[in-house]
């Protein structure tokens, strides 16, 4: 995949994700100029806000996992990166995150390479769950690990193939942007990803960067 065709692909994400929230704003606001009760008036001002702070959340997330988030530094405050997840996945409380990660900052490419792992993991919580993101260094490596668990999981066939070879037959899907970029970093730092057998309530993925890739 070349360079134009991923950032149309991550174009397509990013425009996919915020049509609803954005959606939820233009009709609020057009409810909000008809409606006269008060009581109504104050909910459509409720409804404006949860949209306009899931929006803000999504903008948040893909300026780290997609864009140049984090300033021009070789780093990223790993603080941030949490940040950017749970409002991604946490602020309606479908999802559940545990964060186990040690380093306070991280390269960037591992930064992305936990985001965008980390979204397709909870995009496959498709009722819901729990998502725990570990990261340690070992013996001079970087070692990821999320893991999913929940009353389904979903992982498209043609997502799994593209994060462990960056490509999969047939039309390419705007989902599939965080998988192929994955794949990219990954590969990009010496390292490979591995993922657990399809299962009905729990999914692993884990990464080992061969070096703490852009420590110390």
């Amino acid at each position: 995949m070349n360079a134009i065709d991923l950032a149309s692909l991550m174009c397509s994400r990013l425009c996919h994700d915020l049509l609803s929230p954005v959606g939820a704003l233009n009709n609020g606001i057009e409810l909000l100029a008809d409606e006269q009760d008060p009581d109504m008036r104050e909910r459509c001002l409720e409804l404006l806000a949860e949209s306009a702070k899931a929006s803000a959340n999504k903008l948040k997330f893909f300026r780290l996992a997609f864009g140049a988030g984090g300033g021009f530094g070789e780093e990223i405050d790993t603080r941030e990166a949490k940040g950017a997840l749970e409002g991604l996945y946490g602020a309606d409380k479908r999802i559940e995150l545990g964060w186990i990660v040690a380093d306070d900052r991280l390269s960037k490419g591992a930064i992305k390479l936990l985001l965008n792992l980390g979204m397709i993991a909870g995009d496959a919580l498709v009722r819901g769950g729990r998502l725990d993101v570990g990261v340690e260094q070992r013996g001079g490596a970087l070692e990821m690990v999320i893991r999913a668990e929940g009353p389904r999981i979903l992982l498209d066939p043609k997502l799994r193939e593209t994060i462990a070879k960056g490509h999969a037959d047939g039309e390419v899907e705007p989902r599939a942007a965080g998988a192929w970029l994955a794949h990219s970093l990954a590969a990009e730092a010496g390292g490979t990803i591995q993922l657990s057998d399809p299962a009905d309530e729990v999914l692993l993925i884990g990464v080992t960067l061969p070096k703490a890739h852009g420590q110390d």
